[in-house]
């Protein structure tokens, strides 16, 4: 059995794994963002919605303006992404549940627990982890180039 995130959730910490990574957690345009990790510019736009509204990533107006890092990568967990796309990690769909008048099910419970040592799991991974492991495997980094100065 294997856990799956939607396009949402993978595309979210990847795209923060990108600001933070090729950008350092400076302002990051989404175009570059969506060459880069090969995310559609529209569906990011969506995912940066609910992201700010979480509170993980703030915008920037103006020629070097673009989206970054609300706090520290080292701050922002694997977890808080995927509650502020997708919600809660739930083992077991609501349907699977039963009404509460019910008697006590040790089936739901075993399932809650492990709902909350996956979550437990996603909480102990910060971006800056990701970063980390980026560079271990040699990930190329591929941030703005800086604008040259010319001096006369």
């Amino acid at each position: 059995m294997a856990v799956k995130l939607s396009n949402k959730g993978r595309y979210g910490v990847r795209a923060l794994f990108d600001i933070a990574f090729h950008n350092e957690g400076r302002p990051t345009q989404i175009r570059e963002i969506s060459e880069r990790e090969l995310i559609p510019a529209r569906f990011l736009e969506q995912i940066f919605q609910d992201l700010k509204k979480a509170g993980l990533i703030s915008s920037k107006r103006g020629p070097r303006g673009g989206y970054h890092l609300a706090r520290p990568a080292s701050e922002i967990s694997l977890g808080d992404v995927v509650r502020a796309l997708e919600g809660p990690v739930a083992v077991l769909a609501p349907d699977d549940e039963r009404p509460g008048s019910s008697p006590p099910d040790p089936l739901t419970s075993v399932f809650q627990d492990l709902a909350a040592a996956i979550e437990r799991c996603f909480d102990s991974v910060s971006i800056a982890d990701v970063c980390e492991r980026g560079v271990a495997l040699g990930v190329r980094r591929k941030g703005r180039p800086e604008r040259s100065t010319y001096v006369i």
